[in-house]
């Protein structure tokens, strides 16, 4: 089946809540994710398969010319087949869009060949505090 991707997506919570769990091992807790997404990003991007949201990207954005992707996830029965590679780009191209000149992600040492090789980041310093 074709994946049919959409910039700023209608998305409901209990979809975004379901892929979250299954990709971020997150339980299912009553988040409205979606309303964040409407007063918070500069847009995000949804995968759909059938109807079923099968993948996802939040870009945050400081309302100028830096954007941030975040949480990106795909579902396990779309996993190796581009849907994040897609995503991304997808992502890239709305900030590009919106006239941001930096797009900036942050990602854990085993997503670092998705991220540089498939999607074209360059590795930067950067820093980390947990609150």
């Amino acid at each position: 089946m074709a994946i049919i991707y959409e910039w700023r997506g209608d998305v409901e919570n209990a979809a975004l809540g379901a892929l979250h769990a299954e990709g971020f091992g997150e339980p299912r807790t009553p988040v409205d994710r979606a309303g964040r997404l409407r007063r918070h990003s500069l847009g995000w991007v949804c995968a759909w398969e059938a109807g079923r949201l099968v993948g996802f990207v939040n870009v945050a954005w400081d309302g100028g010319e830096h954007a941030f992707l975040l949480d990106t996830v795909v579902a396990r029965s779309c996993r190796g087949r581009g849907v994040g590679t897609a995503l991304v780009a997808r992502a890239t191209e709305g900030a590009r869009a919106a006239g941001c000149e930096w797009l900036h992600v942050d990602y854990e040492d085993h997503l670092r060949s998705f991220y540089t090789d498939a999607c074209g980041f360059r590795p930067t310093a950067a820093g980390l505090v947990a609150l």
